[in-house]
């Protein structure tokens, strides 16, 4: 229960920082505001270590594969994706087309095994389950 509640507020959090990341674009471009999220996220990141777990940093070194380390990098193309998205579609189009995007992706992760992920087998139900997420993004859509 506890893991459902962390990713209901997960998504609450992405929802908002993608609107107000937006409005920053507004006034100061894409890649400042871009440079500014990433900026506070290192210093609340820091903050969060100083005061809970204190693990080296020189433990990255021994993180093995290491393309896992991207994740910045990736953060960054991430937060360039959601303002766009959603000053073209809105908040709502946006999220819903990015939170199918990532089930979707997230599953063909699990079925092929890819990144070290324990390979799940096929299940015919999750597949309609994603046909329906898209037809209800289409629906949503439709006007």
């Amino acid at each position: 229960m506890l893991g459902v509640i962390i990713a209901l507020i997960s998504g609450l959090l992405m929802s908002v920082q993608g609107v107000f990341n937006t409005d920053v674009t507004k006034v100061t471009g894409i890649w400042v505001c871009n440079c500014f999220v990433q900026f506070t996220a290192l210093i609340a990141g820091l903050v969060m270590w100083y005061f809970t777990d204190r693990q080296s940093f020189m433990n990255l070194s021994k993180v093995s594969p290491k393309y896992v380390l991207l994740g910045g990098i990736i953060g960054t193309a991430i937060t360039y994706t959601v303002i766009k998205s959603m000053d073209s579609l809105g908040p709502a189009r946006a999220v819903m087309i990015i939170v199918i995007s990532q089930v979707m992706v997230a599953y063909l992760i699990e079925l092929m095994g890819l990144f070290g992920v324990q390979q799940a087998e096929f299940q015919m139900r999750k597949l309609v389950g994603a046909a329906l997420a898209i037809g209800g993004i289409i629906l949503f859509k439709w006007e």
